[in-house]
C-alpha cells in the first residue's frame, strides 16, 4: 500500500494510485493531525463568529445561523451547490480530484470530523467514484460545484460509478458495508471549498502532457531519420550555445534516440568535403524545415511548461486551500482566500497553449509527409496504392488539421476569462476547473492528430523501405505500431485504427526525457 500524509505527494503517487490502482492507506501521524484539528475546532468555536460554522455562506455571511440550524447548514451547502450540469467529468479526473481532496484535508487545517477521511480513502481503494458533471465551478471559491458532487456522495446521495456500474452512492456503500459521513461542526464548506478538483484534474493532464510530448518526440526523430537529416541540429554544440534548460534535455534525447541510427547524416560527410563548391544547385537539402530540424527550440518550452507546472500543481496539492483555516497550533481560525484557483488556472492554461502549438507542430509534419513536393521522395498522402484510384492518409490529414484548429480555438486563457457573479461577492474568479477540462480536451485532441501522424510515418517507413536502418528505439516503436495497423495500399475505412493507435499512444507512458 502506499502510505497518503507522511510526506508531500507527488505526481508519480497520484499515477500509481489513480492510474495504476495502487492501494492506500493514511498515515497515523496524519490521522493525528486531522484529530486535533477537529478537537480544537471542537472546544473553540461555542461562543465566536465563525464564518460559515454560525454564519451564512458567501454574501450572506452577514447572517447569524442557531445553533439548532448550524448542521441543516452544512447538508444545504453540499446540496445546494451539487448543481452542475454537462457530461460527467471522466472518472480517472474525479479519482484524482479526491486523492487532492484527501491530501488536503490531511494537512490538518480544516477541522473536520476523522471519519471524513476514513471514507475518503475507503472510496478511493474501493473504486467508488462519484458522478461529477463538467460544468458549474468558477475556481474562486475553490471548486464549489464540482466538490459539491464529490461531498454528496459522501453523504450517501448522489450518484456513483462502483465497479464499472452507475448507481445510487447509498447502494454502493450499502454493498461495501460503508457508513455515509455525518456532519459534526463544518464537514459540508470544508469538502467544498478549494481548489482540490482543479488540482486533480490538473496532474492528471500533466501525466498526459508529459507523455504526449513523449510520443511525439519520437515521431520527430523518426521523421527526421526519414529524410537523411543532417546531425547537427541536435547536436551537443549547436543546442548548448542556448542556455534554455529544456532546448538542451530534448536535444539530448534526440541524439539519444538516433545514436544507431543508420539514416541521420554527418554534414562533414555531404556538405563538408568539397564535392558541392562548383555546383551551382545543390542536390541535397542544406537546411530542413523549420518542423524537423527546429525540435529542441519547439519541444523544450513547451517541456520548461510542463516541467514548472508540476511545481505549482504539487505546491498546490500539498497546500490547504480552505477558509477558514483551522490552526490548532496557534489555537486560532484565520479567514482569507486560500480557495482561489489562480495558480491552477494559470498553469493549466500555459499548459493548454503548449499543447496547441505541440498539435500545429504535428500537423505541420503531418502536412511535409502528405505533400510530395515538400518532401520530395514520397507518393502524395503517403499513398501505396494507385495513384488517382487510392487516396492514402488524404482523408485523416483533414481530421488532423480540423482537430488543431478546434485546439487553436479553444486556447483562449480561462485566467483572464473572470466573470463577477455570486451578488459580486465573486468580484475577480480563476475559471480553473474550466482551464483544467478545457486543457483535458486540447490534450484528448493532440493525441488524435499524433496518431494520424503515427500511422502516416509507418507508411512512409514501408513505402521507402527503411525499417532495418532506423534507430532501434525506433524500430521497436514500428513494430509496435504495425500489430496495431498493418501496411495497407488500398484504402479502407481508418476511423477505428486510428483511435487504436491513440489509445495505444494513451496507455503506453513512456519517458525518454529522464
Amino acid at each position: 500500500m502506499l502510505t497518503i500524509g507522511e510526506r508531500a505527494i507527488t505526481v508519480d503517487d497520484f499515477r500509481q494510485i489513480v492510474i495504476n490502482e495502487e492501494k492506500i492507506t493514511v498515515a497515523t501521524k496524519a490521522k493525528e493531525r486531522v484529530k486535533k484539528s477537529y478537537g480544537f475546532l471542537e472546544s473553540f468555536h461555542k461562543d465566536k463568529i465563525i464564518y460559515g460554522i454560525n454564519t451564512g455562506l458567501g454574501p450572506m455571511a452577514q447572517y447569524r445561523i442557531d445553533d439548532n440550524d448550524r448542521i441543516s447548514l452544512q447538508y444545504n451547502a453540499i446540496r445546494s451547490h451539487a448543481s452542475g450540469s454537462g457530461q460527467s467529468v471522466d472518472p480517472v479526473f474525479v479519482r484524482s480530484a479526491m486523492v487532492a481532496l484527501l491530501n488536503n484535508l490531511l494537512q490538518g487545517h480544516s477541522g473536520i470530523h476523522p471519519e471524513v477521511v476514513d471514507l475518503i480513502s475507503e472510496m478511493i481503494n474501493r473504486k467508488i467514484t462519484p458522478i461529477v458533471p463538467e460544468h458549474g465551478g468558477v475556481g474562486a471559491s475553490g471548486d464549489l460545484v464540482q466538490l459539491a458532487h464529490i461531498a454528496l456522495a459522501l453523504i450517501g446521495e448522489g450518484e456513483v460509478i462502483c465497479n464499472g456500474r452507475l448507481m445510487p452512492a447509498g447502494k454502493a456503500f450499502k454493498e461495501n458495508k460503508l457508513k455515509p459521513v455525518s456532519v459534526h461542526i463544518r464537514e459540508g464548506l470544508s469538502l467544498i471549498n478549494g481548489t482540490c478538483f482543479m488540482t486533480g484534474a490538473g496532474i492528471i493532464n500533466l501525466i498526459n502532457s508529459k507523455n504526449l510530448l513523449s510520443w511525439s518526440l519520437m515521431a520527430s526523430t523518426v521523421i527526421n531519420e526519414i529524410v537523411n537529416s543532417f546531425d547537427d541540429s541536435f547536436s551537443k554544440e549547436l543546442n548548448q550555445v542556448k542556455l534554455h534548460k529544456g532546448q538542451n534535455k530534448i536535444a539530448r534525447a534526440v541524439r539519444k534516440v538516433l545514436s544507431d541510427s543508420k539514416l541521420v547524416r554527418k554534414r562533414e560527410d555531404h556538405l563538408y568535403n568539397g564535392n558541392h563548391y562548383n555546383t551551382q544547385k545543390i542536390a541535397d537539402k542544406v537546411q530542413e524545415y523549420y518542423s524537423l530540424r527546429c525540435i529542441p527550440q519547439i519541444l523544450g518550452p513547451i517541456l520548461e511548461t510542463i516541467d514548472h507546472a508540476e511545481k505549482v500543481l504539487l505546491n498546490e496539492a500539498n497546500s490547504s486551500c480552505d477558509n477558514p483555516v483551522i490552526d490548532h497550533v496557534n489555537r486560532n481560525i484565520y479567514h482569507g482566500g486560500n480557495f482561489h484557483g489562480d495558480y491552477v488556472s494559470f498553469e493549466m492554461d500555459k499548459l493548454k497553449i503548449s499543447m496547441t502549438k505541440l498539435s500545429m507542430l504535428i500537423d505541420r509534419q503531418i502536412n511535409f509527409l502528405m505533400n510530395d513536393k515538400l518532401n520530395n521522395i514520397l507518393p502524395p498522402f503517403v499513398n501505396l496504392g494507385k495513384l488517382g484510384v487510392n487516396f492514402g492518409m488524404q482523408g485523416a490529414q483533414f481530421t488532423a488539421t480540423s482537430t488543431t484548429a478546434e485546439n487553436q480555438s479553444l486556447s483562449f486563457p480561462n485566467y483572464l476569462h473572470s466573470i463577477p457573479n455570486n451578488n459580486d461577492n465573486q468580484d475577480i474568479v480563476s475559471m480553473g476547473t474550466n482551464s483544467a477540462l478545457m486543457a483535458k480536451r486540447v490534450i484528448d485532441n493532440t493525441y488524435q492528430v499524433l496518431a494520424i501522424e503515427v500511422l502516416s510515418l509507418a507508411q512512409a517507413i514501408d513505402y521507402l523501405k527503411i525499417k532495418s536502418r532506423l534507430s532501434s528505439r525506433n524500430r521497436k516503436i514500428y513494430d509496435q505500431i504495425r500489430k496495431i495497423v498493418p501496411c495497407f495500399k488500398e484504402d479502407t475505412v481508418k476511423y477505428l485504427e486510428i483511435k487504436e493507435i491513440k489509445d495505444y499512444l494513451c496507455t503506453q507512458f513512456i519517458d525518454i526525457l529522464d
